[in-house]
Formats: C-alpha cells, sequence, structure tokens
C-alpha cells in the first residue's frame, strides 16, 4: 500500500503539517481503497496500528471503530486469499479374542489393525467481508491390503470424497444464507452430546440454510434433498431413496437458560409402490445453575408412514437428561453423566457412545434385534481430566437394557491417557471393551446371521493426531 494511494483524493498545502482528522480521514479512505490481495501483511500492520492510533477522530468523524476494526480483521485474515488446514489420524489397534473375537464388527475375527483413521482438509475462503467458501474433502478407515487384487501393502486410500461444500453469505436484514453442501446437527450446535453422535440428526444434505436472529431468539429453516439414503431400517438405494428434508429448529437463549424445538420432514419421492415419509419433532433445553453446572436435555417423538412396518410402535419416542460438571467445579475432573430412554423401533444413531472411529465394537449393536414395542433405557458417564497443559486422561462408562426377552444388556467401559507434545501432535493410548453378554436369544456363538450377537472383547489402542 503506497503512501500516494492513500492520500489519493486528499489535497495538503506544501509544507503545511496534516491535522490529525485529516490523517484520520486518509485511514478511512484507505479501508475503503485497499486491494487486500495485493497489499503485503506489513501494510495491513501499519493500517490497524493507524486505525487504533486515531480512533478518537475517526469516530468524531462518524466512522464506526468497532466495524473498522472488523474490517481490518477481515483483511488480515486473507481476503482474496485461500486458507488451507487439515486432520490426520492414525490408528494402531490390538485386539484379542476373548468370547467372540469380533471387536471389528463388520471384520470377522480380525485381531489386529493399523489404520489411517481420519484424513480431512479444510479448505477456505473469505470472499468478502459477509460471505466465506468452505469446503471439506475425507477420507479414513482404510488399512493397507490389496491393489489389483495383489496384496503388495500399497493400501490405496478409498471413498475420499468431498463431504462439505458450500457458500456462507448474509442477505438484507441481517439473514444467514448457507448454499450447498453441510451438515445438520442441532445437538451439536446446543452441547447435548459429547461422544461420537447424536441421538438423532447429524446428517449431511444438498440444499439451503437460512437463519436469522432478533436478540436472544433465532430460528434456522433447511430445505434440502437427500439421494439413495438408507433411513429407518429401510435400505433404499438410487433412484430408490429420494427424500426431501425441510427442517425448522427455534431456540430462545439466555445467559443461564436455553429453550428450542426442532421439526424433520422427509418427504420421499422415489418409488411409487414405497410410502416412506416420516417426521421427528424434539423439544429441548437446558439450565445453568453455575458456569460449571448445567443441567440439559431433549426429547423425541416420530412418526412414520406406513412403509416402514414398525410394527408394534409406529409412533417411537425417545428422550436423555444430562448432568454436565466443569473441571472448573471438581477440580480434578469434569463429569457427564447422561441417562436416555428410547423405545427399540425409535430411529436414531444406536452407536453414539463409541470409543468412536472405524469398525469398532459399540454397546447397542443389539439395538437391530430388541424387539418392537420394548424400551432401551441407556446410561452412559464420561470423566475426563486435564491435567496441565501436556497430559489429559478419561474415564468412560455405558451401559443399556433392551427390554427384550433372551438380549443380555450391554456394558461398555475404557480409560486413556493423552499427550499433547506440540500445539500439532497429540497422542494417546486408549483400552476399551465391550460386553454383549452371555447369549443372544439362547443360541451359542459369536455373531448370528440374523445380526444379533454375545460375549465381550476389547481393544487397545494407540493414537497419533496430527492438525496442520
Amino acid at each position: 500500500m503506497r503512501a500516494d494511494a492513500c492520500c489519493q483524493g486528499c489535497a495538503f498545502k506544501g509544507a503545511q503539517p496534516a491535522t490529525r482528522y485529516e490523517v484520520a480521514s486518509v485511514v478511512a479512505r484507505a479501508l475503503v481503497d485497499i486491494d487486500a490481495s495485493k497489499a503485503s501483511k506489513q501494510d495491513l500492520e501499519l493500517l490497524k496500528k493507524l486505525v487504533m492510533e486515531f480512533k478518537d477522530e475517526l469516530d468524531a468523524l462518524g466512522v464506526k471503530v468497532d466495524k473498522i476494526d472488523k474490517r481490518v480483521a477481515v483483511l488480515e485474515d486473507g481476503i482474496g486469499g485461500w486458507k488451507i488446514r487439515g486432520t490426520f489420524r492414525f490408528d494402531a489397534k490390538f485386539s484379542s479374542d476373548t468370547d467372540n473375537g469380533v471387536y471389528y464388527y463388520n471384520e470377522n475375527n480380525l485381531k489386529n489393525d493399523f489404520e489411517k483413521e481420519r484424513f480431512r482438509l479444510f479448505l477456505t475462503k473469505q470472499i468478502s467481508e459477509n460471505t466465506y467458501f468452505y469446503a471439506q474433502y475425507r477420507t479414513g478407515a482404510d488399512g493397507a491390503g490389496k491393489y489389483n487384487d495383489l496384496n503388495d501393502g500399497r493400501g490405496d486410500l478409498q471413498h475420499m470424497r468431498w463431504s462439505h461444500l458450500f457458500v456462507n453469505t448474509k442477505l438484507p436484514y441481517d439473514i444467514d444464507l448457507r448454499v450447498g453442501r453441510f451438515t445438520v446437527d442441532f445437538e451439536d450446535d446446543y452441547g447435548l452430546y459429547i461422544d461420537n453422535d447424536a441421538l438423532f440428526g447429524d446428517f449431511r444434505t444438498d440444499g439451503f440454510r437460512l437463519s436469522k436472529k432478533w436478540n436472544n431468539f433465532k430460528a434456522t429453516a433447511v430445505v434440502s434433498r437427500n439421494d439413495g439414503w438408507e433411513f429407518a431400517g429401510k435400505t433404499v438405494g438410487d433412484n430408490e431413496g429420494n427424500m426431501m428434508n425441510y427442517t425448522l429448529d427455534l431456540n430462545y437463549s439466555v445467559e443461564r437458560w436455553f429453550l428450542g424445538a426442532t421439526g424433520y420432514w422427509f418427504q420421499y419421492d422415489g418409488r411409487s409402490d414405497l410410502s416412506l415419509n416420516t417426521n421427528t419433532y424434539g423439544i429441548y433445553g437446558g439450565f445453568s445453575f453455575t458456569p460449571a453446572v448445567a443441567l440439559k436435555g431433549i426429547y423425541y417423538m416420530q412418526d412414520f408412514d406406513e412403509g416402514y412396518g414398525k410394527g408394534t410402535n409406529d409412533d417411537p419416542k425417545a428422550w436423555k437428561a444430562i448432568l454436565d460438571i466443569k473441571q472448573d467445579l471438581l477440580k480434578f475432573t469434569s463429569l457427564w453423566i447422561e441417562y436416555s430412554q428410547q423405545d427399540n423401533t425409535f430411529v436414531g444413531y444406536n452407536d453414539r457412545y463409541s470409543i468412536g472411529g472405524g469398525a469398532y465394537d459399540y454397546v447397542g449393536r443389539n439395538m437391530g434385534v430388541a424387539a418392537a414395542g420394548g424400551t432401551s433405557k441407556w446410561w452412559f458417564v464420561k470423566a475426563e481430566q486435564k491435567w496441565n497443559d501436556k497430559w489429559s486422561s478419561f474415564i468412560r462408562f455405558a451401559n443399556v437394557d433392551y427390554d427384550t426377552a433372551g438380549l443380555d444388556d450391554a456394558t461398555e467401559w475404557g480409560l486413556g491417557v493423552g499427550y499433547q507434545y506440540t500445539p500439532a501432535l497429540y497422542f494417546e493410548l486408549a483400552y476399551d471393551q465391550v460386553d454383549h453378554g452371555d447369549s443372544w436369544n439362547g443360541l451359542p456363538g459369536g455373531l448370528h446371521n440374523n445380526g444379533g450377537t454375545y460375549g465381550k472383547d476389547h481393544v487397545i489402542r494407540f493414537r497419533t493426531n496430527v492438525n496442520f
């Protein structure tokens, strides 16, 4: 940014010194005229210092300094440029045959596994002060193995995809608009889960999202579409699983509490001989007794078309209540205590308390064979300890009672220790065990063709995670 460019349009008389107001005018003009894609970092730093120096004069000229500070921050963050960041996670997992020998539930009798568990690239561009582009490219959970039918250990990555691809901008009346592929996950937005997945929601979709705030009230609407979706236990393939998705979330939040409601309307428009519409309604809320103690939860109701054939309970319900205690209160640990109930025909995520990662066993694995008409009961407890800037640890426990004759309760517990070697490099050693009980419907053996399983197994996992 040249001095003459800043002063274009400003007249100075010979050697007469410029007043502070004249210089402030130059700074204000520079903010309008600057081309951030060509300006150097030193120019932007100088501009920021000038804004701070002439803050009072700019305010007197009617130029809002808070907006200028925001403008400079956007310039510093790279208008006109792309940003790339990412994360890479590698898991070395060692399992052991105990009762069923199938800890990796989709890989029969696999004991040990080394996997590129997660690789994600985040590509962003700040297009203007109110518009940005976001994309996420991901793959994961692929071990080294076959390539052209030869076991040569190349382990080429498969299933790489653009999982997110959208533009976010501001419309008139301060309406936020998102267009493209994005995630719908209101449970995560309001802090209603911490491990692996939501009770319901958390799906990617293609479409439009509009949101608007009025002081403490916020409304969010989604109009989108999914093709080839496996939903509610019905596998519907290409040109069969087409669904229009309509979502509305209404939220009111103040300092100590929040309250809201969400509706999901999935309208099937695929095969004419299938009736697969489904609606899900949720009511949620939370109250913070102190900054370190909060009670929160959510209640869901679902309504299925007759095409799903859900049996004796085609209008299932589910709910969960959470006590969230921060480490600030207990000093040595945080504590998350969660109790939930769900009708066995409720469509949600039954692996939500999994330790996380590809092919892991999980405590709710037998929900697919739990009896219709029953209501399963779940407990989940997690304690996390942050010892210092480097060391951390956790202990976790989960249990489910399926309310089904012949189907034993399932229990999962685990513990781990983490070490933040550098701000970008993290190591973790964890142990996890899942016990599905002594039998499934009195049948001997491990994994059965009908999907039920029994027995227990465990895994030791050494994780390396890099953020860049």
